[in-house]
Formats: structure tokens, sequence, C-alpha cells
């Protein structure tokens, strides 16, 4: 089979923003205990943190992490995690039914994050709590000035302020499970008041606003309109929520997942410039889309709520996928999709990191090791820079049930920056090998282009998997690529490439 495309320069995008390659940490299961934060480990450093964690972090190329949470943050009391650790208080989690020790909290988690080299991404409670413990943290958190709580913080090991840029305001607000759980008008009244009010201490700071925890949500894009109507002043993101799983075993819909993000993030575009007509402004509402990612959250759902309610579990093993080449393919889709929608989409974060439906797992006292899903995150984030550019690929279609659309088998996107182009492509056929043409000579401009680098990922068993007996299973490959007036490689059934070429 045949794919062609033309890369033209002209209908950039414009600037690509590093947040998009956030990610996300939440006290859930064995992410922070055991997974980061395991002072036992032959690996852990002088606080604890196992550094081979910390280096597969870095390599993976994380930009943000989103914290606390997630479903936990609606419970938290942040205060909880500040202080002496031998005395905090050890407290019952409801969202995930489980201890949570308080051994790691903010100052810990900001260590982490300067040890990985990213930036924090924090949320507030804005289930069981309100304005004024979100302007206690944010006190906290980034003022200067000398105060009771600056001063605490100085005696808690961080004189300077943490100068956290970006705040969401509660998590998924819309979903009946969540604690606190409010209507779309409550939850816009608290995020505009909160918002209003944190302003009034830093008047730089960004804002996400909880949007739909998922399009299938009964009350999607009527939930952000009602949230836009109240507080579309205060805000600067609204999130997006999207997880993805093969269901019944139909591979062919599971690949075309990305194409349920891309009407997402449409839609939700939609409604973010509708109220801003309605304003009367020309504000653009960016989107965060803080939470994606495959989850087999049918499997959960087995065991979810069957928990004795008297067993509140310390660090218990939850969520903990084990991610296939199929799942691997979809990711790096997933990440074409939100390359493609760069000019909207400034933030975005994989949920999640460690041990819980993440890329990178461990095992108590023993090794670390990348899942499937790893690489084509760390080496689409290696190799972006500058500016995206849409790649509309002429090829075969397939029907899409959950966007009830023809879309392209092969999808595609590029970045430009100074020194090269990038191109990302998926195959999303079960069956058929593509041979696919770029015409990059308007990008090229005269100028030379030289292959760097070409990568695939693509196996004849679709469900291999790295695994703690064999952590080594699948990797990327290197991709033949011929670089002439076109550039052309062949594309197997059920896989993900990436080519870097430089001037």
């Amino acid at each position: 089979m045949n794919a062609s495309a033309t890369v033209d320069p002209q209908r950039s995008l414009g600037q690509i923003d590093r947040r998009i390659f956030g990610a996300f940490v939440e006290h859930l299961g064995r992410h922070i205990y055991d997974g980061i934060f395991e002072p036992g480990h032959p690996s852990a450093d002088e606080n604890g943190f196992r550094t081979d964690v910390i280096e597969l972090v870095k390599e993976l190329g994380v930009s943000t992490i989103r914290y606390p949470g997630g479903n936990f943050v609606s419970g938290y009391n942040w205060e909880d995690g500040v202080g002496p650790r031998d005395q905090r208080p050890e407290r019952l989690d409801l969202a995930w039914h489980t201890t949570e020790t308080n051994q790691v909290g903010l100052h810990e988690f900001a260590d982490w994050c300067d040890a990985v080299g990213s930036d924090m991404m924090m949320a507030v409670n804005l289930g069981t709590r309100g304005v004024a413990e979100a302007l206690a943290l944010l006190e906290y958190c980034n003022v200067p000035n000398p105060t009771t709580r600056t001063r605490q913080r100085a005696a808690n090991g961080h004189p300077d302020p943490f100068g956290i840029k970006m705040w969401c305001l509660g998590n998924e607000m819309d979903g009946p499970w969540q604690v606190g759980h409010r209507s779309a008008e409550d939850y816009a009244k608290i995020a505009s008041q909160t918002a209003k009010a944190m302003k009034m201490l830093d008047n730089s700071l960004e804002f996400v606003a909880c949007g739909s925890s998922s399009r299938a949500m009964p009350t999607f894009g009527k939930w952000e309109e009602t949230v836009l109507e109240h507080a579309f002043d205060d805000l600067d993101f609204i999130s997006c929520h999207a997880y993805y799983e093969e269901i019944d075993g139909d591979t062919q819909e599971f690949l075309t997942s990305a194409a349920d993000m891309d009407l997402f993030i449409k839609q939700v575009v939609a409604v973010c410039d509708a109220a801003a007509a309605k304003h009367n402004s020309d504000k653009q509402i960016m989107i965060s889309f803080d939470e994606w990612n495959v989850w087999y959250l049918t499997e959960w759902q087995k065991i979810e709520g069957k928990i004795p309610v008297d067993v509140w579990p310390t660090a218990p093993r939850l969520l903990e996928d084990s991610y296939n080449v199929k799942d691997a393919v979809v990711v790096g889709d997933l990440l074409i999709t939100l390359l493609r929608h760069s000019d909207r989409v400034r933030s975005a974060s994989l949920a999640q990191l460690v041990n819980v439906i993440a890329p990178i797992m461990t095992e108590p006292g023993g090794p670390t090791w990348r899942q499937t899903t790893f690489f084509p995150f760390s080496i689409t984030s290696r190799l972006t820079a500058g500016e995206s550019i849409p790649v509309d690929v002429e090829c075969p279609t397939v029907f899409s049930r959950k966007a009830n659309a023809d879309v392209p088998t092969v999808n595609a996107v590029a970045t430009l920056d100074e020194k090269g182009i990038s191109l990302f492509v998926v195959n999303r056929s079960l069956t058929d090998a593509f041979d696919l043409g770029v015409d990059l000579s308007q990008l090229a401009g005269g100028r030379v282009l030289t292959l760097a680098e070409a990568h695939v990922i693509a196996d004849e068993d679709l469900t291999a998997a790295n695994t703690l007996t064999d952590p080594q299973r699948v990797a990327p490959e290197a991709l033949e690529v011929a670089v002439g007036a076109m550039v052309s490689a062949q594309l197997p059934p059920v896989s993900w490439a990436a080519i870097r070429l430089t001037f």
C-alpha cells in the first residue's frame, strides 16, 4: 500500500509549548512509595529517592509534573505533608481506599522535581476545601515576604519560594466519584473565587479549570459551557481527560483511539471560542490535556468497590497495567494528535509516571524497567522542537466508531526548528504495510537534508511486552529511510515511527 504527503511550512501551527510533554504523579498505589521513593533501595539517595527511577524520568523527557492528584487531591490536606516526618499524620484516602503516610509531601516532591529537571504543576483541593486553604498553600509555596507561613516554609528547609506558576483548580469535579463532586455552576463559582483570590497574591499565575473527565460524560459540552460562562475571565486553560483501552478484542477500533482525542479537542475548542464570543473577548482559552494514556479501566472496575471496608492498605499494587506493542503505537498516535493541536493544546500530562498506568515500572528492592509506552514518549520529547506542522497523508481510511468517522490509516505530524525536521508517523492498519513518501521540498528551501536517526516500534507479536523477567523484549528498532526528492520509508502494520532529518 502507498501513502504520500507534502509538508508545507506555511501551515505552521506556531511554536510548540514544551509543557505538552508533561506527566502526572499522584499518591496512588505504588506510585510514590516503592516507586519514586524507597529509602531502603540500593539506589536510594540521601532523600530516599530511587536514583535509577530519576535517571529514567530524565530520559523520558518530562517537562512538567502535575501533583498531587488526581482523585487523591479532593480529600488531601497539604499541611499533612510538610514539617518533620515523624510528626506527620497518617490519613485514610477516600479516593483509592488506602492509608496515606505523608512521608512524601510538598518539599520532598519539589526536591524530586529538581532532581529530574521538571517543573511542578500544582493542584488544589476544591473537593473538601476551598478558597482559604488554596490561598494558604499559595502563600506557603510562592510568597517571598516574611509571614508566619513563609517562615514555616523556611524552617521546613526551603527559604526561597517554590515559584509554581501553573495551578489546577480541583480535579474532575464533574465526576460523581469525586469527593466533593459539584454541579457545573457550583464548581464554576468556587473556581472563579479561588482564582481571583490567588491572583491577588500573585497575578502571574496560570489557572486550569476542570473540564469534562471524558468526552463520554453525560454533561460533556454543557459542563464546559457553564464553567466558562461564570469563570471565563479568571481562567487560562480548561482541562481534558481521556483514557483508551482495547475492548472485547477490537484491536482496529483501539488503534483509532487518537481520532476520539482529536474530536474531543476540536469540540472543547469550539466551546471555548463560543464563550469568548459571548464575552466579547479575543482571549483564547487554551487546553491542558492533563490526563491521557492507555488505561485498562475495565480491569480496574472488576475489583473497584470490592475491597473490604475495614481494609486500608498502604501503597498496594493498584492500576499496574502491563503495556504491549499495540499500546505503544496508540500512545505514539495520541502524541501525534496533541502535536497536531499545539496551537490550542499548550499543556498535557501523561497519566501516570511510575508503576501506576505508567511508562516506568519498579520492583521493591529490585530493578526498574521501561514499558513499551516509554519509547514513543521519550523519542518524541527528545526530537520535538520549534514549530508544529500538520501533515495530511493521502492513504486509505478506516472507520472509527468513537469518532463516528472515516479516519486516515496513516497519521502524521512534523516539527520544524532551525536545525532540522522531525516526522512522527503511525500506521493504524492491522494487515497492511505502507510505503510512505513525504515531499519536504517546500520545507528544505533548497537546503540539503541528511538523515540523523530513524526509529520504529513494531512486532509480529502485538501482545509483546516488557516485564520484570524480560525487561528488554520490546524496544525501538532502526527504520530504513531513503532521503532524496522524497523522504520514503516502509511502515509495518501496527507501527509507530520517528524520523529526524537535519539541514
